[in-house]
């Protein structure tokens, strides 16, 4: 069962408060963690997080989740990027206390791994020892407006970073991917989710349920984690 903790984060006007993170324990004492930030549109309870973190512990990966102030506190309306950094580098501070000298990496859902990428550009960032990135549906723009890139940031990203990416994703397919990673500065992997859309699920008549689309990814990612040492 995974234990919570709370953070203190910073908001609008010099204000601060709490939001909730969860621990989701892998066995071995040498064992990687990864933070996961989620989406836009549903927090760390949504069944994809939930999913996503239990079964990356059981393959070995201790994975931290958390929610943004907006979605702490109710509201529809999301933060400004500037509050989403701030939170991602407090939550990201009290996890590498936590697990001392143990590798860690950062990622997320969409937003939750957009905000990563960024933190993880900001020199401040250099003292958390961050070893990757992992991006389950990298928003490479918004739907339809595929001139809105955001990639401005990538060539200060010097970590080894994994793309997860649906063939179908509206937010940036594998291929257009592809023709911006030249610009990320570090080594870039790609994993294409064959007719996956933005949430990495398969259409109904791929022979792969959703379930095993998303245990192979799960097992893809904690290779990748491992690999990096």
């Amino acid at each position: 069962m995974p234990s919570k903790f709370k953070v203190e984060v910073p908001v609008a006007k010099g204000g601060v408060t709490d939001v909730t993170a969860r621990i989701y324990p892998a066995a071995g004492a040498a064992r990687p963690s990864l933070i996961l930030g989620h989406g836009a549109g549903a927090g760390q309870d949504s069944p994809f997080m939930v999913s996503f973190a239990t079964s990356l512990a059981e393959r070995g990966i201790e994975t931290v989740t958390f929610n943004f102030p907006y979605m702490e506190q109710g509201r529809r309306a999301g933060d400004r990027p500037e509050v989403l950094e701030a939170c991602w580098l407090r939550v990201a501070g009290a996890v590498r206390t936590a697990v001392g000298s143990r590798p860690l990496f950062a990622g997320g859902k969409s937003m939750g791994g957009r905000m990563a990428s960024r933190i993880a550009a900001r020199p401040e960032a250099a003292a958390l020892g961050l070893h990757g990135l992992v991006f389950l549906g990298y928003p490479l723009h918004p739907p339809n407006r595929p001139g809105q890139l955001r990639v401005d940031h990538w060539p200060a990203l010097k970590l080894p970073a994994l793309f997860v990416q649906g063939e179908r994703d509206a937010f940036g397919t594998p291929d257009e991917l592809r023709e911006h990673l030249p610009k990320y500065a570090g080594r870039a992997d790609l994993l294409v989710v064959e007719g996956a859309d933005h949430s990495l699920k398969p259409p109904k008549r791929a022979t792969r349920s959703a379930a095993e689309t998303h245990a192979w990814i799960q097992d893809e990612i904690a290779g990748w984690v491992q690999a990096q040492g």
